[in-house]
Order: structure tokens, then C-alpha cells, then sequence
């Protein structure tokens, strides 16, 4: 079963620039999508005052290997090595069950 994975992370005053997502994207260096990786999207959602990232993966298990193998160390370094305040994490970091997708 289809699953989607959301995170937000929430402007901060004002600031809608994509720096710490593309570092992170940089220093994940994918050439490809992910083994499962249906979709990928991220961008800013100024009804809801967040940058989203909504993705959806063919199962929980092929996100979960990609998030906790590859993302995670990524993340983790990354907010050990910044200044206070300036890379954190998101306010919100979900999965739930698809019922359907189309594409």
C-alpha cells in the first residue's frame, strides 16, 4: 500500500529561502529516486505559514530504509554542526496509509 510522508517546518520571520533544504539535497547527492520513491515534492505553503515536504513511497518500509539510511545522518550532522536556532527540526514529521494514487 502506498504511503504519503509529510514534514513542515515553519517560516520564520518571514524567511522563504531554501538554503538548509538544499544543502541537504546537495549533500544527499541523488541521482536518482530512491528505491520505492513515488513522488517528491517541497515547497512553501503561506496559507499554513510552512515549507512542506510531501512525499509518497510504494511502502512504509522502502521510506523508512531511505529516511533512517540516508536522510537521518544527513540531518543529524547537519543540525549538530549549525549555529543555534538556524537548522532545525520539523514541527511536524508524519506517515499515514494511502487509500489510492494516480499517475
Amino acid at each position: 500500500m502506498a504511503v504519503a510522508y509529510i514534514q513542515e517546518f515553519p517560516i520564520v520571520k518571514g524567511d522563504t529561502s531554501t538554503t538548509n533544504y538544499d544543502a541537504v539535497a546537495k549533500a544527499l547527492n541523488l541521482t536518482s529516486a530512491p528505491d520505492g520513491l513515488i513522488v517528491h515534492t517541497a515547497g512553501f505553503d503561506h496559507t499554513d505559514g510552512v515549507f512542506r515536504i510531501f512525499d509518497v513511497w510504494e511502502t512504509r518500509e522502502q521510506g523508512d530504509r531511505f529516511v533512517n539510511e540516508q536522510l537521518n545522518p544527513v540531518l543529524e550532522r547537519f543540525m549538530a554542526e549549525a549555529p543555534e536556532g538556524e537548522f532545525t527540526p520539523p514541527t511536524l514529521d508524519t506517515w499515514y496509509d494511502l487509500h489510492d494514487t494516480m499517475s
